[in-house]
């Protein structure tokens, strides 16, 4: 009798550590390694333009994931992100130019100094929840940027302030192609730390507050504690993302970090998913690619009647603005999951291809 060998059928995983492994299946993995190959070929043909957009999509990504940690992942709300972002950007410019920390060591230095003040708007907040919250978050917006227009030893006030590039070993990285390097081992980074840190208890700890804070209380989870941590936790996030935005521009303005700004980051976070770590990134290209294919939009009826009717050229600024709040407002009522939840319906449908179920 023909030996006769049984293949078995089903995903088995017989503990919590392979539930949480980073990448679910080789495939998985393959992929994503192949994907950073390609990235590392970028700057050998791609121009310039696209290149810092590629550079925007990495200082913002990081940036956005702090906030989704916060909101995501915890069930806290931030209308004031931009302000800890800024404050990075001149935290790493400050430390470089007046205390002469090289800039390598400034950009993480300024994400440890922005946790700091995280944690200090984070302690009252982390007692409050819903509008208060949101109120309280706002207020931290406007008394951070209230303090960059006055803080001249810090900021230079209303003129700004120079932030000089980052250089290892006397190689600088002053243009686009250099500085995508840096940019793209950030990411990488700070995504797998993200990644690593929703995989332990105190992971898992900021999803059960979000899920059912009362039930979490119960369980011995003290609340204040981990809503204060997320504070700190999104605010070095945005500490490392300004800084990098901050040495990559090499110079800082009062003027980038508005309110307008925050709502950015909360649209990136929406559009790429709430809790998703993938869904961040998708969701950072998304709002980076989306004022381009505003503009390319505008080229392609420009002439047209709906250009005389609109008169895009002059108000291309404001139709990328509108875009924006357009994109959340369909996504949240058609997609409110995000980019990530449509991604993965759509892997689980070729995965199961041709059978519906």
């Amino acid at each position: 009798m023909a030996n006769i060998s049984i293949i078995p059928s089903g995903d088995f995983k017989t503990s919590y550590g392979t539930d949480t492994t980073i990448f679910p299946t080789k495939t998985s993995r393959n992929f994503a390694i192949l994907g950073v190959v390609l990235l590392l070929a970028c700057p050998a043909f791609m121009d310039r333009y696209w290149l810092s957009l590629l550079i925007q999509i990495g200082y913002l990504g990081i940036a956005a994931l702090g906030l989704n940690i916060l909101v995501g992942f915890t069930g806290q709300i931030s209308i004031g992100h931009s302000a800890f972002f800024g404050f990075g950007a001149f935290a790493s410019a400050w430390l470089n130019n007046s205390l002469g920390v090289p800039v390598a060591l400034a950009i993480p230095l300024a994400g440890v100094v922005t946790t700091l003040v995280g944690l200090l708007f984070g302690m009252p907040a982390a007692r409050l929840k819903g509008l208060y919250l949101a109120i309280a978050t706002l207020a931290a917006q406007y008394i951070l940027q209230d303090f960059f227009a006055r803080a001249d030893w810090f900021t230079g006030g209303t003129a700004g302030t120079i932030a000089e590039p980052l250089t290892i070993f006397g190689f600088a990285f002053d243009t686009d192609e250099r500085y995508f390097y840096v940019a793209l081992v950030a990411l990488v980074v700070m995504y797998i730390l993200a990644t690593n840190l929703m995989r332990t208890r105190d992971g898992r700890a900021l999803v059960a507050v979000r899920d059912h804070y009362l039930s979490a209380e119960i369980m011995g989870i003290n609340l204040t504690k981990y809503r204060t941590m997320s504070f700190g936790i999104s605010a070095f996030y945005a500490g490392i993302g300004g800084a990098l935005y901050a040495h990559y521009l090499q110079f800082v303005s009062v003027e980038g970090f508005t309110i307008l700004f925050s709502i950015q980051f909360l649209g990136m976070i929406i559009i790429g998913g709430l809790g998703s770590i993938m869904g961040t990134l998708m969701g950072t290209a998304f709002m980076v690619f989306l004022p381009e294919a505003m503009q390319a939009l505008t080229k392609l009826v420009s002439g047209t009647a709906i250009d005389t009717a609109l008169n895009l050229k002059d108000n291309i600024a404001f139709l990328r603005e509108m875009s924006i709040g357009l994109v959340i407002i369909l996504f949240l009522v058609f997609e409110p999951d995000g980019l990530a939840h449509r991604w993965k319906q759509i892997k689980a449908y070729w995965k199961l291809y041709p059978f519906s179920h």
